[in-house]
């Protein structure tokens, strides 16, 4: 019945068909299904339809009315899946605005802004790591980190944003580049890192701003200790934020980050004076370096060995692509080449980077120079607030006081645009797959979800900034690395002119193998990020193709696109079946043939309409129309379904073009009863094979034991049985 992938022809076992004309047990009849969802056009539009019997008796009898704990039920149900809707078209996530406001764009320099929360918040937690990473080294570590950033990610993340300019990011590059299943599990690995990235980014967030709450002098004495009850208090907060509803706002990004900038401008500042007022502590620095790395080339070296432990200096690259969709481009832009919002897009990337990059340097020198190591340590007043240390210090505790406010607000603020990530990444990706349940669809469930595992991330890294540090570098550079590896795969394409560019290809790859390189150092020095991007691929996986397996026998079609040929063919059978039918105003039966093209000679189709008018009892004057499947992407869960007309040797031939064969058939089945007004019969052979194989097979491959398969797709879809295609076994 499919063209490729090809498999072993049907053999008939003489089985007569059922009385009744389907395959398999007498169903005893549908139970109380609830709301049915038909997917795509099969009910034709403005065609009032019957109610089916089943809708029919249950207006009769209608229950009784629920206790008031079935109300409470029934209520908490509602509001947690409220917004839930299917999106067959599309996959962006609950929080892509709707196409009213899909028009609501903004500067690039506001969008940097939105993205900038969570870049440039680092700033309050980074300088303390690095100090702890490196040591007196720290300030040559960050240099090197900002060179990496200039010359390799920034450059990367310049061209994502010309590949992928509507926010899909570099996953949706590499899942271009490797089609089929292999692109869906690298797809569900990336979606692993990427969700660990996310969750640090909440919990290390909230445990920073603590930090920033208890060493503040003016904060309670009771809350002094309390890190983990205010940690955990914030993600109750985000959660509950979110629950009640909650947009992205660039305008309050763009106050944040204006004054959380400014702020740091002025703690940079009154550093540098400091430090020019007392000029000893550089040459202190100097000999302590000198006395730890006499060695020039070992100092270098020793740079390059720790500057990993501050990858996470670099996040942002991947929402500042995410967030393309808002950046106000050209007004002859168009959704194929919008060039403006592009070119927006890389001026944002390179002016992030360039203000991080002068921020970070800026603080990793003030910081050694000016704050003793011991603060640094666990427990210290600089550790995880290094920045706010020196604001106390240097400004007094009335600006430190504001240093902090503005510091947990951008800190909290970055939790959130974190949580509106994942809430945007997971319906981007599974749903689409078939790889999660319809409630993910649905925002507060996740975050419910999400809330609950930052709780016991929080717990296991005891709200610790500095243990959690490694797990989110991993992330980071893991996402990096991806959209390293996408952008050197995309300068193998050939151009327009039939070359490849060699020096963007090898430019790309050289830093891709630097990515490389930093993630594993990353991994081995501190495998935390590791396990728990681990722990979150295997669950997602496992979930995933669970998933996967009990919607397997959903419809599966977006809509029916049958060309001219296809519709008359139709309709002509139809007129057909209603000329010859009964006296009693019955209709004849409309009947297909599934057929699995072999040579697609007249022999073939001669012999099958033979056995099947043989086995099923058909009349020789009622006409036929053979089903044939082409199968494109088994791996891909929803698709359009395609269908197109066929006169081959005076045979009429209906082929599909579908990523499953049962499942393209019984959407077909649907479209012609709705069309037509005739309930359709199809006729099959039996496969040969072991059904737990077949079953395997229909799972991974979309073929299989077609027919009943088949039927059961027809029965979720239709439960009344008065209406339902009859599916017929021989």
């Amino acid at each position: 019945m499919t063209t490729r992938p090809r498999y072993p022809a049907n053999a008939p076992d003489n089985v007569q068909p059922a009385e009744d004309g389907h395959c398999g047990p007498e169903d005893p009849g549908p139970a109380d299904p609830g709301p049915i969802e038909h997917r795509g056009p099969i009910e034709p539009a403005g065609v009032p339809q019957p109610a089916p019997p089943s809708e029919r008796r249950r207006e009769v009898s209608r229950p009784a009315s629920p206790t008031r704990s079935g109300r409470y039920r029934q209520s908490l149900r509602a509001w947690l899946l409220q917004g839930l809707a299917e999106q067959s078209q599309r996959h962006a996530g609950p929080h892509t605005q709707p196409p009213a406001e899909a028009h609501r764009m903004h500067r690039w320099w506001r969008v940097m802004c939105l993205t900038g929360v969570d870049y440039f918040s680092t700033l309050g937690y980074q300088p303390g790591i690095a100090v702890l990473a490196a040591g007196a080294v720290s300030p040559v570590a960050t240099l090197v980190l900002i060179v990496l950033t200039l010359a390799g990610a920034l450059p990367v993340y310049r061209r994502v944003a010309h590949e992928s300019p509507h926010g899909e990011g570099s996953i949706a590059m590499l899942e271009h580049f490797l089609p089929w299943w292999a692109g869906k599990l690298l797809v569900l690995a990336l979606l692993g890192f990427a969700a660990t990235d996310f969750i640090i980014t909440m919990t290390l967030s909230a445990a920073d701003a603590s930090a920033h709450i208890v060493e503040n002098p003016y904060t309670p004495a009771v809350l002094h200790g309390e890190s983990m009850l205010i940690t955990l208090f914030l993600l109750a907060l985000l959660g509950a934020v979110f629950l009640r509803g909650f947009t992205e706002a660039v305008g309050l990004a763009v106050v944040l980050v204006v004054v959380y900038l400014s702020l740091n401008a002025v703690v940079m500042v009154a550093a540098f004076s400091k430090v020019v007022s007392e000029p000893h502590v550089i040459g202190d620095w100097h000999r302590l370096l000198i006395a730890q790395h006499p060695n020039p080339f070992l100092l270098v070296g020793f740079a390059l060995i720790v500057f990993p432990k501050l990858a996470l200096g670099m996040s942002g690259f991947e929402t500042g692509v995410a967030v393309m969709p808002l950046i106000r481009g050209d007004e002859t832009d168009t959704e194929a080449h919008p060039h403006g919002r592009i070119r927006g897009a890389r001026r944002l990337l390179t002016t992030a980077a360039l203000i991080m990059s002068c921020f970070l340097l800026a603080s990793s020198l003030v910081t050694v120079w000016l704050i003793p190591e011991r603060d640094f340590q666990t427990g210290g007043p600089a550790n995880g607030r290094a920045l706010a240390y020196l604001a106390h210090e240097l400004l007094g505790k009335a600006f430190g006081t504001v240093y902090d406010v503005s510091t947990i607000t951008i800190l909290w603020f970055a939790g959130a645009s974190a949580m509106a990530g994942l809430l945007n990444l997971v319906p981007r990706y599974l749903p689409r797959y078939g790889m999660a349940p319809r409630w993910t669809r649905a925002v507060r469930p996740l975050v419910l979800v999400f809330v609950g595992i930052g709780f016991l991330i929080t717990w296991v890294f005891d709200a610790s900034v500095d243990k959690q540090g490694g797990a989110y570098a991993t992330g980071v550079l893991v996402l990096i690395t991806s959209a390293s590896l996408a952008v050197t795969l995309s300068g193998m394409r050939r151009r327009a002119d039939g070359r490849r560019s060699t020096k963007r290809l090898l430019g790309f790859g050289l830093i891709t193998a630097v990515f490389i390189y930093t993630t594993i150092a990353n991994v081995f020095e501190r495998p935390d990020g590791l396990i728990i991007a681990s722990i979150f691929i295997v669950v997602i996986v496992t979930v995933s193709f669970i998933s996967r397996s009990v919607r397997a026998f959903e419809l599966r079609v977006t809509e029916v696109r049958a060309d001219a040929a296809a519709r008359e063919f139709i309709a002509d059978v139809a007129a057909t079946s209603r000329r010859d039918g009964s006296g009693d105003g019955e209709p004849a039966d409309l009947r297909l043939v599934a057929n699995e093209p072999d040579t697609g000679e007249a022999a073939e189709y001669r012999g099958k309409e033979a056995q099947i008018r043989r086995d099923a009892h058909i009349p020789a004057g009622d006409p036929l129309l053979f089903v044939e499947v082409a199968i494109t992407d088994a791996s891909e869960f929803e698709c359009a379904l395609d269908v197109t007309g066929l006169d081959l040797h005076g045979y009429r031939v209906l082929r599909l073009t579908s990523t499953s064969v049962p499942n393209a058939i019984a959407a077909l089945l649907l479209y012609v009863r709705d069309t037509t007004g005739t309930r359709p019969h199809i006729y099959f052979e039996w496969t040969e094979g072991n059904p737990f194989t077949n079953l395997i097979r229909f799972l991974i491959f979309g073929v299989g034991e077609v027919a009943p398969i088949t039927r059961e797709v027809l029965r979720e879809a239709e439960p009344d049985r008065s209406r339902r295609p009859a599916v017929h076994v021989g």
